[in-house]
C-alpha cells in the first residue's frame, strides 16, 4: 500500500485541498491519503476553528470518498505539530508502506525552518505540488538539497525522493472562505456542502 500525506490547519477545508490531493494520487497511484489536522502548527496563526471542529468538517468533506483517511495523531498529540513526529509515528505504523508527504510550492520553500527538516527524506518521499507555469527560486542550500534528491523515475522505495508534480491548484484561500462566512456571502462551490452547512449551523466564522 501506498499512502499520501496532506497536512494542513483546513481552517476550513476546500476543494483546493481535495483536487490536488487527487491528482497526486492519480499520478503515483497512491491507495490512499491522510488527512491529517494540525492542532498546534509551529509556522502559522492559530485555526480560529477547534480541533474537534476542524476534524469534523474533515470528515464530513469526504464522507463518500474512500481515497481518503481523515487522521486525528497530530489533535492527539501534546505540544507543536511537528511533521517530522508525524512521519515518525506513520513510518511505525507502515513500516513496509512507501510515504509520500504532499507539499505545496509555499510550504516547500520554508522547509528548512520546519524541526528536523533534513531527516524528513529518511522518511518519505515529498511532493511538490505546482501551479502551471509556476517558477520556484529557492534559496541555494535549498536547491542543492532538491537537486540531489529530484526524481523522474517511479519510486520503488520507501522514502528519500523529491518530485515536483503540476496538479489543478485552484485559487482557492481558506481566508477567502473564512471572509465569506463574516460577512455573510455566498462560498458554494468553493468547498463540499455538507461542510458549509455544518459551517453555517454552528455559526463559525463569524465576525
Amino acid at each position: 500500500m501506498s499512502i499520501g500525506i496532506l497536512g494542513g490547519t483546513f481552517d476550513p477545508i476546500h476543494y483546493g485541498h481535495l483536487r490536488s490531493a487527487v491528482d497526486v494520487a492519480e499520478h503515483f497511484h497512491l491507495d490512499q491519503i491522510r488527512l491529517i489536522p494540525s492542532a498546534r502548527p509551529p509556522h502559522r496563526q492559530q485555526p480560529q476553528a477547534t480541533p474537534a471542529q476542524r476534524l469534523a468538517l474533515c470528515q464530513l468533506a469526504v464522507a463518500d470518498n474512500d481515497l481518503f483517511v481523515v487522521d486525528e495523531r497530530e489533535l492527539q498529540r501534546q505540544g507543536a505539530s511537528y511533521t517530522i513526529d508525524t512521519l515518525l509515528s506513520l513510518r511505525q505504523e507502515f513500516p513496509q508502506c512507501p510515504l509520500y508527504l504532499l507539499l505545496g510550492t509555499d510550504a516547500f520553500l520554508y522547509m528548512q525552518t520546519w524541526h528536523r527538516w533534513n531527516e524528513l527524506l529518511d522518511l518519505t518521499h515529498i511532493v511538490v505540488m505546482q501551479r502551471s507555469g509556476e517558477n520556484i527560486t529557492m534559496p541555494e542550500s535549498l536547491a542543492e538539497w532538491y537537486q540531489r534528491h529530484l526524481s523522474t523515475k517511479v519510486a520503488h522505495s520507501l522514502a528519500g525522493s523529491i518530485w515536483p508534480i503540476t496538479v489543478s491548484q485552484l485559487e482557492i484561500s481558506a481566508t477567502d472562505i473564512r471572509s465569506k462566512f463574516a460577512q455573510g456571502d455566498n462560498p458554494q462551490f468553493l468547498l463540499p456542502e455538507s461542510v458549509i452547512q455544518s459551517i453555517q449551523q454552528q455559526g463559525l466564522y463569524q465576525q
